[in-house]
């Protein structure tokens, strides 16, 4: 059954060069990267704030892999932890050599940097299909409270996290089936919690990573992680359990805290993990939010019953939206492999470098030794389409080599990779596939991008 909606005009209120659609850390910074190389640029957003993961989720552990010995990416994401902490929108993160970034005040950094850079921004338009002129995407139409629009662009950036606009594009993309999918999370944050009995007590019962090896969880590290500190927390749960006030069955509340504040705030809790959700099926979503925030009050139950310092602590608040971590990615030029983030990636075509991290399909591999692999630009480059690059987690790859791409350091990688592309594209009336690689990293390295 179907209906058959009649015709219409939609105004095109607004022509810009670089359009990027969506503003996590892969879309904000293609955006500032973009606007850097000095065109005209608008940032898309369907929220009502920029930053993504960091923000609208809650994921405040920019950097949690960091240790002494890491070779880290630079750029677009180091600033955005070096701009956090001058605001005052930072704290030291428990776990590694990095600062947790405040998710709330990060809004306002967020809103500084593309102020500051002249992007042009639109919170609040939901993208909803591309302008298209044959194969070539021409820019988008989105939707919210001012109706149907359309927004006209000579290079368009899908940093979207699903691929949305690659998708609709019509351009060949991947997505497993949704038992095979990481794990959805809902991230929330407590107040009230007694800083130094909690902080005791951690001390007292050190976690590592070897226990992430817990419930339905199966962990696969290179030993060296094993003995290491994890701000990890089982036993409340177990506790809960056993005394009924969480079902019996219900094994995958459990997880890591994030960073506790002398105001008593216990921040980006990541402890309720959902298996089996589609972050493209609106049911699916509504179904993970719902039961992902009746988990995280159980959650927060046996913490206040079972862990020491908690005992007065309430929720402070969900982040705004699920925590998504695989869907859709493209089928790229050049589909990156678990052999590349495992084996130090080397390229010609490189836009940027990252750690040696992986974090996700049961592997959890720390960058302590100083590996790292570099990021090509083709694996940017969806097939099929015309005048469209993409950044962040969507880009082209296998499952093991998608753990470590998909993390939020990683995308800003691409992002500025992206943004730096569709700028030099605009100006040299190109394809992305036709640009000189050399006049990309040229621009990168001016951008402090650390190429090789």
């Amino acid at each position: 059954m179907h209906i058959d909606e009649p015709a219409r005009r939609v105004p095109v209120i607004h022509e810009t060069e670089v359009l990027v659609v969506g503003s996590g850390p892969g879309g904000l910074a293609a955006a500032l990267a973009a606007a850097r190389a000095g065109v005209q640029v608008t940032l898309l957003e369907r929220f009502g704030c920029f930053g993504g993961n960091i923000t609208a989720v809650g994921v405040e552990g920019f950097a949690w892999y960091r240790h002494e010995h890491t070779v880290d990416s630079e750029g677009l994401g180091i600033e955005f932890e070096q701009r956090a902490i001058a605001a005052g929108a930072a704290v030291e993160e428990p776990q590694s050599d990095s600062h947790a970034i405040d998710g709330e005040a990060f809004k306002w950094v967020a809103d500084t940097l593309v102020t500051e850079t002249g992007v042009t921004p639109m919170l609040h338009r939901l993208f909803v299909a591309p302008l298209m002129d044959g194969d070539r995407v021409a820019g988008a139409i989105v939707e919210s409270k001012a109706g149907r629009e359309a927004i006209r662009a000579k290079r368009v950036v899908d940093a979207t996290g699903d691929g949305d606009v690659v998708h609709r594009a019509g351009a060949p993309t991947i997505k497993q089936a949704p038992e095979d999918m990481i794990g959805t999370s809902v991230m929330f944050s407590m107040s009230g919690v007694n800083k130094t009995r909690f902080i005791e007590q951690v001390k007292a019962d050190p976690q590592t990573y070897r226990d992430w090896a817990y419930g339905q969880w199966t962990v696969e590290t290179a030993g060296k992680e094993d003995e290491m500190f994890s701000p990890f927390l089982r036993k409340p749960f177990e506790q809960a359990r056993a005394s009924g006030l969480i079902p019996e069955n219900l094994d995958t509340i459990a997880g890591t805290w994030g960073a506790i504040y002398d105001t008593g705030d216990l921040t980006y809790l990541n402890l309720v993990h959902l298996l089996g959700y589609d972050g493209t099926n609106p049911d699916h979503l509504t179904r993970g939010e719902m039961e992902g925030r009746q988990q995280a009050m159980m959650a927060i139950e046996a913490l206040k019953r079972f862990m020491p310092g908690c005992e007065g602590a309430k929720l402070r608040n969900f982040g705004m939206t699920l925590g998504i971590r695989d869907t859709r990615k493209i089928d790229a030029r050049y589909n990156m492999t678990e052999h590349d983030v495992r084996e130090q990636g080397r390229f010609e075509d490189s836009i940027g470098i990252f750690p040696e991290f992986i974090d996700g399909y049961g592997i959890l591999i720390l960058p302590t030794t100083g590996r790292y692999f570099q990021l090509p630009y083709r694996t940017l480059l969806p097939k099929g389409v015309r005048h469209l690059i993409c950044a962040g987690r969507i880009t082209g790859g296998d499952r093991v080599s998608h753990a470590a791409t998909r993390n939020m350091m990683c995308c800003t990688v691409t992002g500025q990779g992206a943004g730096v592309a569709a700028a030099l594209a605009v100006k040299m009336d190109r394809d992305f596939d036709e640009l000189p690689v050399a006049d990309i990293q040229r621009e990168l390295k001016r951008q402090a991008v650390r190429i090789h």
